[in-house]
């Protein structure tokens, strides 16, 4: 049911939304440094590896600068325009793709790259990859500020390994062990209301049973 949604909504989206898209391709391809979708492997559904498709944002060799694969707020690697694209979530409209082709789902556990994956704990890694990652899900609601609190850290990747990741890894655990059309519905809805400008906290109520954030994270989620 969840797979026939899939196609459905983001075939459709494709279609509607193809009349900002191939624009904002041109001006991609024009400014910048000229590259119009950033692919990047992406561990998916039983642990393979996936190519996902984002607009161009950063420079070409951001992943092997700074904090590498880990953004933070007012990260200078991103392109100007890219600032824009990433706050408004529009650099990950081209994952329609993904999910029309059956790499990824509208909904589920945010596909990670292996070296984000990794920071994961074993239990929730075990838990993620039964599942096809999402467009959105349960942890880019709660974590729709994450660029921000990492900006907060002393040691960005110290703080993201042994405090983001672990609580991160328990809300898609949750996720894996709700799956079901309500929660696939749910979960788009407050997907919106997040980027529209909602705390995530205010939607808390929605999901049963999700993990208590530890004392570090309580200020974000």
């Amino acid at each position: 049911m969840q797979r026939f949604f899939d196609l459905i909504l983001s075939g459709t989206a494709l279609a509607i939304l193809s009349i900002i898209l191939l624009p904002l391709m041109l001006v991609l391809r024009l400014t910048g440094e000229g590259e119009v979708f950033f692919l990047q492997d992406r561990v998916g559904r039983g642990g393979k590896i996936f190519k996902l498709y984002k607009f161009a944002t950063m420079l070409k060799d951001s992943p092997n600068m700074d904090t590498g694969t880990v953004t933070v707020k007012n990260d200078p690697r991103v392109l100007p325009l890219g600032r824009f694209l990433r706050k408004t979530k529009i650099n990950e409209l081209p994952q329609l793709i993904n999910v029309f082709a059956g790499d990824m789902s509208v909904i589920g556990p945010r596909p990670q790259t292996q070296r984000c994956f990794d920071a994961f704990p074993a239990a929730s890694q075990k838990e993620i990859v039964k599942v096809r990652p999402g467009l959105s899900g349960i942890g880019s609601v709660f974590f729709r500020n994450e660029e921000a609190m990492l900006n907060e850290a002393t040691n960005v990747n110290e703080f993201y390994d042994d405090t983001v990741m672990p609580y991160k890894g328990k809300l898609e655990e949750w996720y894996v062990s709700h799956i079901n059309i309500y929660y696939y519905f749910i979960l788009i809805g407050a997907t919106v209301c997040v980027v529209l400008g909602l705390n995530p906290r205010l939607l808390s109520h929605l999901f049963v049973g999700l993990p208590t954030p530890p004392k570090e994270l309580e200020a974000w989620i």
